[in-house]
């Protein structure tokens, strides 16, 4: 898939103000400082279509971006470890779960994973409540290019003996860099695929 159009359409608080009509949207979705913002921008090929910040947190809004004229990239508020009120996190936490559990246009999510660390308590849970709710989703791990090509097989090794524990299989997943375009074309020919099969249907 080539990005030739990609535009902002809206940011909001409130699920019920998303866009009305039935166009496929693909949100977004990680702990504070995963490199969100990034690679949002790596996938579109847009250099500040999703605003970075060196201060985690910074997206406290559901973002609608309009791809192709075809499909929706949603940019949704970090969770974890951001510098806001407790009041605010709540706030967030709210809103992101009515996104994921009310948004019928949502086709999938996608759970940024920062590749470096070890398995955080907070993905899991965040992907154990997708998954205990049949919201379909992927793994993205980000910052590859941080670790040597064995580290990287070594952690996500780490995620699949955890989650296995629980779940059937592992979920799908792809390893990413933004600042190297790794991952690029497999994250976009999956969302083009999803895209088409619901053509098909």
């Amino acid at each position: 898939m080539k990005i030739k159009s990609a535009e902002f359409v809206m940011s909001n608080s409130d699920v019920a103000k998303c866009p009305k009509n039935n166009i496929p949207e693909y949100a977004f979705i990680g702990r504070s400082n995963v490199g969100k913002s990034s690679l949002i921008n790596m996938l579109t090929s847009r250099k500040s279509l999703a605003k970075t910040s060196g201060r985690p947190g910074k997206t406290q809004l559901i973002n609608h971006f309009l791809i192709n004229e075809e499909w929706y990239l949603v940019d949704l508020p970090g969770y974890g470890y951001a510098k806001v009120s407790k009041s605010a996190k709540k706030t967030f936490q709210k809103f992101i779960t009515q996104y994921f559990a009310l948004r019928e246009q949502l086709v999938t999510g996608f759970v940024l994973v920062d590749i470096r660390h070890k398995p955080q308590p907070v993905d899991l849970e965040f992907m154990q409540w997708l998954g205990e709710n049949g919201i379909p989703f992927s793994i993205i791990f980000t910052k590859a290019d941080k670790l040597k090509p064995k580290a990287i097989e070594n952690h996500v090794e780490d995620y699949k003996n955890i989650l296995l524990e629980t779940w059937e299989e592992m979920p799908n997943y792809f390893i990413t860099s933004s600042s190297k375009d790794i991952g690029k074309e497999e994250v976009l020919e999956y969302i083009d695929s999803l895209n088409a099969n619901m053509v098909l249907d």
